[in-house]
C-alpha cells in the first residue's frame, strides 16, 4: 500500500527538507536548561542517535539564547529555538544561528512583533512553525468560540499566517496541537483544506508511556494514513530520545521511512510452544538492538507454523522438539540447539545483513528443511489440536446458527 500524500510546499530547516515530497522527518525537544550548554548538547546527540531530524530546544531568556550561540555550530541536526511571550528572545535566536523558529500566536500577539520577526527570519533564510495549541489559546478565540474547538484552532493558525505572508514571509509551517486526540486529528484536516504549507503533528501533551504513546500514535497514524503531515513530534512525559525512537519507528511501520533499526515480530505463543517466547523474544531483542541492524526478526513459538507464518520477516527462528529452527523469508536454513537459538540468529542476522538474502539461502543447509518438515508432523501427531482449534470452530459455527 502506498499513502498518497497531501501537496505542501518545501521548506528547509537547515539541510533538512520539509514538505513537498521529502520524507516525513521526525522531531523532538530537549528537556535541560539551555544554558547548560554541554547538557544540551549531549541530549541533542541522543536524540540524533535515536532517529531525530530535527531538535527543538527552549529559548526562555537571555542565558538561553547565548546558549544557542554555542550549540548550534556543534549540532549534529539543525536546531530550532521554541519562543515565547518575547518576541525580542525570536531575534536573539536568529542571531545565535537557529534554523528555525516555534512561534505561539498563543502568547505573542503584537502583530508589529510578530512582523518584526518575520523580516529577520526572512534576513537570515530561515523558516517559522506557527505552533498553535490547544492549551494557549488566545483569548479573543476562547472568547469566540467558548472553548479550543478545531475551528478556533485553525483560526488562529491563519490569522498568523496572514500577518507573515503580509511582509511577503511564506517559509512557513504549521502545528495545531490539542490534547484531545479527536479534537486534534480535525484541526489537522480542516487546516489541510486552507493552505499549502508543511504540517506538524503532535498531539501535544499527551502524558507519559503508554498512555501517551497510545494517543500520539492514534492521532498522528490517522493522520499520516490519509495523508495529511510533512513531520512528527511525539509529547511524552519521558526521555524525549523515547520520543525520537517511537516517532522514527511509527514512520518505518508505515513505510514511509526507510527502516534504520530493528523491527521485532512474534507469536503471541499458544498451547503448541515448546519454550518460552516471551524469555526468548526478551534475549533477542536485547542482543539484536545492541547490532543495530535495520532488519525484520521474527520469533516463533513452534516450528509447526512458524516458518509459515513469518515467511514475510527477513530472518527467523522457531522452537521445536528442543531445536532451533532458523529460516530466512520462510525458508529453513539451518537447526541448532535450543540454547543456542539466540546466539544463533544473532549470528545468522548479522551475516543476512552484510551478505544479502540470495547468499545466506545459497549457503542453508540442505538438510534444514526436511528436518523441519519431520519435526512438525512429529509435533502435531504428539500435540494434537493443542490450540482446540476444532472444538473452537464448530462452537462459533453453533453461535453463527449453522
Amino acid at each position: 500500500m502506498t499513502i498518497e500524500r497531501r501537496p505542501s510546499r518545501l521548506l528547509h530547516v537547515g539541510d533538512v527538507p520539509v514538505g513537498g515530497d521529502s520524507p516525513i522527518t521526525v522531531q523532538s525537544m530537549t528537556t535541560t536548561k539551555t544554558a547548560d550548554v554541554d547538557e544540551t548538547l549531549a541530549q541533542v546527540y541522543a536524540l540524533s542517535g535515536a532517529g531525530a531530524d530535527i531538535v527543538r530546544i527552549t529559548c526562555n531568556d537571555v542565558a538561553a539564547a547565548q546558549g544557542l550561540a554555542e550549540i548550534v555550530p556543534r549540532s549534529p541536526v539543525p536546531i530550532i529555538a521554541d519562543i515565547h511571550f518575547q518576541y525580542r528572545l525570536a531575534l536573539a535566536a536568529v542571531e545565535a544561528g537557529v534554523a528555525g523558529l516555534r512561534l505561539n500566536p498563543g502568547n505573542i500577539r503584537k502583530e508589529e512583533h510578530i512582523k518584526a520577526v518575520a523580516k529577520e527570519a526572512a534576513a537570515a533564510g530561515i523558516p517559522i512553525r506557527v505552533g498553535v495549541n490547544a492549551g494557549s489559546l488566545d483569548k479573543d478565540l476562547l472568547e469566540k468560540y467558548g472553548a479550543p474547538v478545531p475551528q478556533a484552532l485553525v483560526d488562529s493558525a491563519l490569522q498568523e499566517i496572514a500577518y507573515l505572508e503580509d511582509v511577503g514571509f511564506n517559509d512557513i509551517k504549521i502545528s495545531v496541537k490539542h490534547s484531545d486526540v479527536p479534537s486534534m486529528v480535525e484541526s489537522y484536516r480542516l487546516l489541510a483544506e486552507r493552505i499549502e504549507y508543511p504540517l506538524h503533528l503532535g498531539v501535544t501533551e499527551a502524558g507519559p508511556p503508554p498512555a501517551g504513546l497510545i494517543k500520539s500514535v492514534a492521532g498522528i497514524s490517522a493522520l499520516l494514513l490519509e495523508g495529511i503531515g510533512d513531520t512528527i513530534r511525539f509529547s511524552l512525559t519521558a526521555d524525549p530520545v523515547e520520543e525520537a525512537k517511537a516517532g522514527r519507528k511509527l514512520l518505518e511501520i508505515l513505510g514511509l521511512r526507510e527502516r534504520k533499526g530493528l523491527d521485532l515480530i512474534a507469536c503471541p505463543s499458544c498451547g503448541r510452544a515448546e519454550v518460552d517466547v516471551i524469555e526468548v523474544v526478551r534475549e533477542a531483542e536485547q542482543a539484536l538492538e545492541a547490532e543495530g541492524l535495520p532488519i525484520q526478526v521474527a520469533v516463533m513459538g513452534c516450528v509447526v507454523n512458524g516458518p509459515g507464518e513469518a515467511r514475510e520477516a527477513d530472518i527467523g527462528i522457531a522452537a521445536g522438539r528442543k531445536k532451533g529452527h532458523l529460516f530466512i523469508k520462510g525458508q529453513v536454513v539451518r537447526v541448532v540447539k535450543e540454547h543456542e537459538m539466540v546466539t544463533a540468529l544473532v549470528d545468522e542476522a548479522r551475516r543476512l545483513h552484510e551478505e544479502g538474502a540470495e547468499a545466506r539461502l545459497a549457503a542453508a543447509d540442505v538438510k534444514a528443511a526436511d528436518l523441519a518438515e519431520e519435526e512438525a508432523i512429529e509435533l502435531r501427531t504428539l500435540q494434537g489440536d493443542a490450540n482446540k482449534a476444532a472444538e473452537r470452530r464448530a462452537a462459533v459455527a453453533d453461535i453463527a446458527g449453522e
